[in-house]
């Protein structure tokens, strides 16, 4: 079956391009996976991965224990830089994500459950998914694989079949019957967004071409699901312009509702700075409004 030794000869030529430029971080909350990214010894990651540590213990593909330390992280994407010393390290290649398509074979490197260089594959299932981490995050145009995401995995290389980064993997999507992780269905932050925001990270330690559209509000849940409550208007900002006042409850978004702050960060991760958008309000006195505002940029 030539076609067929074709494919499993090009998964292992993959294997080899690409696990060298996979690490794994460990800190004092647990494991996960990283990219190298540059000749510089910058290694890009989950944020989730860092934590809240500072300092890190990076294991390379052949066991070499080195170094690392914080360079940035921006949680908006779950993205963060570490940095090591660089000698003998192998930069990834990466794709443009804009290029994929739904069947594209896809591949994922890591280090799950702390197994190290680990080699699973599937497909791009889908594109440009809104999808909630469940802490505050929104992922945004995230990819969907069937290539098996597990603890450890997170920070780690999804590939094509030419081993160019395609994205990272960082969520396994939860089935809330069954109240653990729904096989075949994982989530990767797309190769332009990790590109883009590692730059920044390198060059300045933040990120101000974020991508990602932003009110100008903190706020808070209700527990009632009758929208999001503004707890502070800051100064300035596109919800400022726009009148909204502390106390104002969200309750949509261009129609679509928002009962609570995952739905608001899913709604916003699917629009763009610059749009401008009609927000629902309701006011303390109970009264309703709709107001129009354009939408500004996030930056850390």
């Amino acid at each position: 079956m030539p076609a067929a030794a074709a494919l499993q000869n090009a998964f292992h030529a993959v294997y080899t391009r690409v696990s060298p430029s996979v690490v794994q971080i460990a800190t004092s909350e647990g494991l996960g996976s990283g990219i190298v990214f540059d000749t510089k010894g910058d290694i890009v990651t989950n944020a989730h991965v860092v934590g809240s540590a500072s300092t890190f213990k990076v294991t390379t593909s052949t066991g070499k224990l080195l170094a690392g330390k914080l360079v940035g992280t921006f949680a908006e994407d779950d993205l963060a830089v570490i940095k090591v010393p660089a000698s003998g390290l192998q930069p990834a290649s990466f794709a443009n994500s804009d290029q994929l398509q739904i069947g594209d074979i896809a591949m994922a490197i890591g280090n799950p459950l702390g197994l190290s260089s680990s080699f699973t594959e599937g497909i791009v299932s889908a594109l440009n998914r809104q999808e909630p981490e469940g802490n505050g995050v929104v992922l945004q145009n995230a990819l969907q694989t069937s290539a098996p995401i597990n603890p450890g995995n997170s920070g780690g290389a999804l590939v094509d079949i030419q081993g160019r980064v395609i994205g990272i993997p960082t969520l396994a999507a939860a089935d809330p019957q069954m109240g653990g992780a729904a096989a075949g269905i994982g989530f990767a932050i797309p190769s332009n967004t990790v590109t883009n925001i590692a730059k920044q990270l390198i060059t300045s330690g933040k990120v101000t071409n974020s991508n990602r559209a932003y009110l100008g509000v903190k706020i808070a849940d209700t527990g009632e699901g009758s929208g999001v409550y503004v707890t502070q208007v800051l100064a300035g900002t596109p919800a400022a312009k726009a009148g909204l006042k502390t106390g104002d409850l969200i309750t949509a978004v261009n129609g679509t509702q928002t009962p609570d702050s995952s739905a608001l960060g899913t709604v916003l991760a699917g629009l763009k700075p610059g749009q401008t958008v009609k927000v629902g309000v309701m006011h303390q006195d109970g009264s309703h409004d709709t107001v129009s505002l354009t939408l500004g940029e996030f930056s850390s």
